[in-house]
């Protein structure tokens, strides 16, 4: 038989793991071990890069957990990666959910917008409220009104 024939009439298939699910099970296993999942970006050359957080903050030995969990996690769901690299999202965190928003309201933060507003796309400010649908930033004292739909990112501002 040759190579190109089908095999009694079926059809290999195959399935890749999307970054979309595999957000989804990271959050799920990453909540299970007690930790929140911030972010995770795949660089080149098959870099897989998990940053997570917890109320008591991130040690070497929370890494190194989390690290060995997911490395047999992905063994299991087939999830293609070279590398593995899991940390804490540093002092100036992104902030991804409503939730994230929602916890640090009170502390200095840096946007960048989609496109620029009243002439500029990066704004920092305090952090003064977060609804479902857009947040609210004092920028020198001038409150100023943000939709989800037009921040590019958001960073926690660190305080030297």
């Amino acid at each position: 038989m040759r190579a190109e024939q089908k095999v009694m009439g079926c059809v290999p298939i195959f399935y890749f793991r999307t970054d979309m699910d595999l957000a989804a099970v990271l959050e799920r296993t990453l909540t299970g071990l007690g930790y929140e999942l911030v972010d995770c970006e795949r660089s080149g050359r098959g870099l897989l890069r998990v940053f997570i957080d917890s109320h008591r903050g991130i040690t070497l030995d929370d890494c190194t957990l989390v690290s060995k969990q997911l490395t047999q996690l992905f063994a299991v769901e087939n999830v293609d990666y070279d590398r593995l690299e899991v940390s804490s999202p540093g002092l100036d965190r992104p902030l991804k959910k409503v939730a994230d928003y929602r916890r640090f309201t009170g502390q200095p933060v840096q946007l960048r917008l989609h496109s620029p507003f009243a002439g500029r796309r990066r704004f920092a400010g305090v952090l003064k409220s977060a609804s479902d649908a857009d947040i609210t930033l004092d920028v020198d004292g001038e409150l100023m009104c943000f939709s989800y739909a037009v921040i590019e990112t958001a960073r926690l501002k660190p305080q030297i």
